[in-house]
């Protein structure tokens, strides 16, 4: 097991909630404590066993978006913008709801952040930090 696999294996043993893998979960829970790139790192797991299945591309959208995340933090605009767009084109690919993720919302939010990016050079601050939060039930 490498150094990275087992960062992960350890980040991840808290993160089991419900049906859900905790790769899955534990997104989540690092991305809205703006630990982006450990979300990042954690949901690569999950892409990669299923790059070419159903939720291959849900996947890596949340990656890029996360990604996007990363690159706001280290004030690049232009690289956080472009991951922006491939995380919006993989996801619109889903239903509005997606494993419980409303990805309306989601791509909504993602647009409102290219919007702000056009008009200012990083509006990523602690008072105005994304967050993403999986609704009850259903799939």
């Amino acid at each position: 097991m490498s150094g990275k696999d087992k960062r992960i294996v350890d980040a991840t043993r808290h993160f089991t909630r419900g049906k859900f893998d905790p790769h899955f979960t534990g997104f989540f829970e690092l991305f809205n404590q703006r630990k982006f790139f450990e979300a990042h790192e954690v949901l690569e797991d999950l892409w990669l066993a299923d790059k070419q299945g159903p939720n291959g591309n849900f996947y890596k959208g949340l990656i890029q978006l996360a990604g996007a995340f990363v690159h706001l933090q280290k004030n690049r605009p232009q690289p956080a913008m472009a991951l922006f767009k491939l995380a919006l084109a993989n996801l619109k690919k889903y239903p509005r709801v997606h494993e419980q993720l409303d990805l309306d919302a989601v791509c909504g939010s993602i647009q409102k952040w290219l919007e702000d990016l056009e008009q200012t050079i990083n509006p990523l601050t602690a008072e105005n930090s994304p967050e993403l939060k999986l609704e009850a039930g259903g799939s």
